[in-house]
């Protein structure tokens, strides 16, 4: 008997549906091996790092997650404690941990925990700074908006691609050669391009929405960014895999295998996520953006103290009051400086102009960074707005941030499920961190006030019976002094009233 077409044509989907079935199920095995075999890898070399988590090793790797607020602590606290010489070579481009400069101390850098892999483990202490994940979101793509729209300086996106790729010296550091910048302003800067052709084609152009998140004649939307495969690549759950040591910046060669099997199968997370908090764990010290104060403040006391402690006497003096010249690296960056209009860059030093003194304190420190960040806080928003006018009248600010729909405010943190994990245990380390030191500074003070006594005591009993009564007159006279001061005053006043 012939078989009916139609029936067929169902056995044929069934079979079809049964072998893509099977493929899935195969690269979902494969997926949570390679997963499992990276984390447990990953669990077994956590082992081995040092203990004593809360004293600074040789060597402080900041490891900086973009946009937290990083660069305000690298130009505000750690060019404060460390010299130039100090410093590690930066890498940022790729994985460039130089050997031969074997005795620095600080490197700070956007690159990934797999750089662990190129620093002595057990003499490295690790830092970094942990963000509420949608403000993070928000923040990546407005600052991409912003340095992308300073090319618009530029006829034509040829030209502004010419120029960028010019002014590459060699004691110039681009934000395009920075991860994730270097993939992150190009694509909005082609959009941006490419939206002010159209806009010309057009010719006049009235916006009627003024929300800068959804001004899709101006700028690339929101909750198009979000959807596209760069950012679910670099954006989504970015301080995770950052901290993972997973980004597509790694030094670890399975890295990109076991980053897309995780956005894949989202239950393949976990294992990730497990390692990340660990990692956190053994950190001498994570701060949280929107904690500012308070994580400076513990920061000046955890890691600041123990750096300043470690300065030598000598060297120190003769540090002081001195200017500490760096090598002239700059951060080159594309802007509106008028010194610079016609490249279309803006050069923004990084030389240091406050050397370390062996006479700071933990309080000074503060004052010193106090300062430090109203300055760099007015200059970035300065080339901020100068930036966004190009692209106006869209406008980035702290109020326009309550115009994202809560739809597209779900979507981020769907994206995001990782790091909004990540950042509920960071505010829990916080905490117990926070609370620890300040209960350490409040017994230093309790101490001090109860030693004042018996030190009162002993710089008497060092004096000697003999100088002991020496001193007796001397307070006898100070004593018949302020009575007599008394005294006048007392009868100026009764004059004072009479002639009233």
């Amino acid at each position: 008997m012939q078989m009916n077409p139609i029936w067929k044509l169902a056995l044929g989907l069934l079979l079809l549906g049964s072998v893509i079935g099977s493929f899935a199920e195969l690269d979902f095995g494969h997926c949570e091996r390679l997963v499992k075999k990276w984390a447990d890898s990953s669990s077994s070399r956590e082992e081995h790092v040092n203990k004593d988590k809360r004293s600074l090793q040789d060597l402080l790797f900041f490891l900086h997650v973009p946009r937290t607020g990083g660069r305000t602590y690298f130009h505000c606290f750690l060019r404060k404690l460390y010299d130039s010489s100090e410093e590690c070579p930066r890498s940022y481009d790729k994985l460039h941990f130089n050997p031969r400069k074997e005795k620095c101390k600080l490197l700070a850098t956007h690159d990934d925990y797999s750089l662990m892999a190129k620093l002595p483990r057990e003499r490295t202490s690790v830092m970094t700074i942990v963000r509420d994940p949608i403000a993070r979101v928000l923040s990546t793509y407005e600052f991409s908006v912003e340095v992308a729209a300073r090319f618009l300086v530029h006829p034509n996106l040829t030209s502004a691609s010419r120029m960028s790729s010019r002014i590459r010296k060699s004691n110039v550091i681009s934000t395009l050669d920075i991860w994730p910048w270097k993939y992150l302003v190009p694509w909005m800067r082609e959009d941006l391009f490419a939206r002010r052709d159209a806009r010309k084609v057009k010719g006049v152009v009235i916006i009627e929405d003024d929300n800068p998140y959804d001004m899709e004649e101006m700028l690339m939307p929101l909750h198009q960014y979000l959807d596209a495969p760069t950012a679910h690549d670099i954006i989504h759950n970015g301080a995770t895999f950052q901290i993972a040591g997973l980004t597509n910046n790694s030094h670890l060669s399975e890295a990109h295998e076991v980053r897309h099997c995780v956005q894949k199968f989202k239950s393949l997370g976990e294992p990730v996520l497990q390692v990340a908090k660990r990692r956190l764990d053994n950190m001498l010290y994570v701060g949280l953006t929107e904690e500012h104060r308070e994580s400076a403040s513990l920061f000046a006391n955890v890691v600041g103290s123990q750096v300043l402690s470690q300065v030598v006497p000598s060297n120190a003096t003769a540090k002081t009051k001195t200017l500490r010249s760096e090598a002239s690296v700059t951060i080159s960056e594309s802007g509106s400086d008028k010194s610079n209009i016609q490249n279309g860059t803006s050069e923004v030093a990084l030389n240091n102009t406050e050397a370390k003194s062996g006479n700071m304190t933990v309080k000074t420190l503060m004052e010193v960074y106090e300062g430090c960040i109203t300055h760099l806080r007015k200059s970035q928003g300065t080339r901020r707005v100068n930036s966004l006018k190009r692209i106006s009248p869209a406008n980035f600010t702290r109020g326009t941030r309550t115009r994202v729909s809560k739809e597209v405010i779900q979507q981020i943190k769907s994206l995001n499920n990782l790091d909004v994990e990540l950042y509920k245990y960071a505010k829990e380390i916080f905490a117990k961190e926070h609370e620890l030191v300040s209960n350490k500074l409040i017994s230093t003070s309790k101490r001090s006030i109860v030693d004042l006594p018996s030190e009162l005591k002993s710089v008497f009993g060092e004096m000697g019976e003999e100088k002991l009564w020496k001193f007796v007159p001397v307070a006898l006279m100070l004593l018949l002094i302020f009575l007599f001061f008394l005294f006048v005053n007392a009868r100026r006043r009764r004059t004072s009233k009479v002639k009233i």
